[in-house]
């Protein structure tokens, strides 16, 4: 399947939203499986392929507002899978996997459905900016859908049950990215980490676990699943973001009014850089824009669009370049058309 066509569209979930100074997007997963059918991990490739074709025909059967696409993901070549994994559409897992897998997502990608992954069903809504609770009910709306078509393993003793057992119970992750410069420039990580422990929440990068905060994204999710509410695990997480959002910006205000002549600098060569480079890796790219970010946020960068700057973050990763270009690119060259794309975008806004 041609997926090209991605590499030209915006994602919702980086337009901004609710306390999007800080709050780059919302999301929401739950793990389901289904009654009477092995785990994914257990299941003999004829089963992952009834999985497979089960959960395909009732998902593209739901009447939606927002049709989805389906995509078989065996078989589709590296590249067009590091679009998805960079577009936050499928997880580093399912792109690995070998056997009969897919996704269906819809035009705007705030709604992904993983088959096959490590449940038969991973249900995912994300937004941009601070809307847990939203997300929280298109999600519940989306799988009260699925649950009358589809009769999902579940225990009155540990709810849904998932191949993992740490996912058992509600069956949930909710989950906040959240942008830190100011944290992460004050040398206060320590209070950012205070407050995730006292929720009982999880610090992990961007693209999930294993992945440190690059460009000072840090994403917060819970990770007890079996026992509270669904309710419970969003007030949570969203609690933790309401106090990390307030020590953002308070780390902000203090760095504007004791070292703004330092940070404007800074943040203006951030800029400078980004507009005169001729190679730039994919790091460096996410950290300057990050910190361009920050000084728009404060006003002191007038004049750059923040929506160019929140675009730049997905389309400068190494699957979209390169599905740009047409072709595989070493990483001298993926640093060169890097640079290039970057200056003619923020030239043009």
């Amino acid at each position: 399947m041609n997926l090209t066509h991605l590499k030209d569209r915006s994602v919702e979930w980086l337009t901004g939203g609710p306390e999007g100074d800080v709050v780059v997007s919302s999301r929401v997963r739950l793990a389901r499986n289904i009654e009477d059918y092995p785990f994914v991990g257990h299941a003999s490739d004829k089963q992952k392929a009834r999985i497979e074709e089960l959960l395909k025909n009732v998902i593209l059967g739901l009447a939606l507002d927002a049709p989805l696409e389906y995509v078989r993901l065996d078989g589709l070549e590296p590249l067009l899978l590091e679009l998805l994994l960079e577009r936050r559409l499928i997880s580093s897992e399912h792109a690995e996997a070998e056997w009969v897998r897919g996704v269906a997502f819809d035009h705007a990608e705030q709604t992904s459905i993983l088959v096959n992954e490590e449940d038969h069903l991973r249900i995912q809504f994300i937004r941009g900016g601070q809307r847990l609770e939203e997300v929280h009910r298109q999600a519940g709306r989306l799988d009260d859908l699925l649950s009358e078509r589809i009769p999902f393993a579940f225990s009155s003793k540990y709810g849904y049950l998932t191949a993992c057992p740490t996912n058992a119970g509600t069956g949930m992750r909710a989950s906040v990215m959240l942008h830190l410069p100011g944290i992460v420039m004050s040398q206060e990580m320590d209070k950012v980490i205070h407050v995730v422990r006292a929720e009982r929440l999880t610090l992990r990068g961007v693209y999930g676990e294993g992945t440190h905060g690059a460009g000072d994204f840090y994403q917060i999710s819970n990770h007890v699943t079996l026992g509270p509410r669904e309710e419970e695990i969003i007030d949570s997480v969203a609690g933790a973001t309401k106090k990390l959002v307030a020590l953002e910006r308070a780390a902000r205000f203090n760095l504007y009014n004791s070292h703004r002549q330092e940070l404007a600098r800074r943040v203006g060569r951030a800029l400078s850089l980004l507009r005169r480079a001729s190679t730039i890796s994919s790091q460096e790219a996410l950290s300057f824009l990050s910190q361009v970010r920050m000084g728009v946020e404060m006003d002191l960068l007038p004049g750059t669009p923040m929506r160019t700057l929140n675009e730049l973050l997905l389309l400068t990763l190494p699957a979209h370049l390169q599905t740009m270009e047409g072709r595989v690119l070493d990483s001298s060259v993926r640093n060169e058309l890097r640079a290039s794309y970057v200056k003619a975008r923020l030239a043009t806004g």
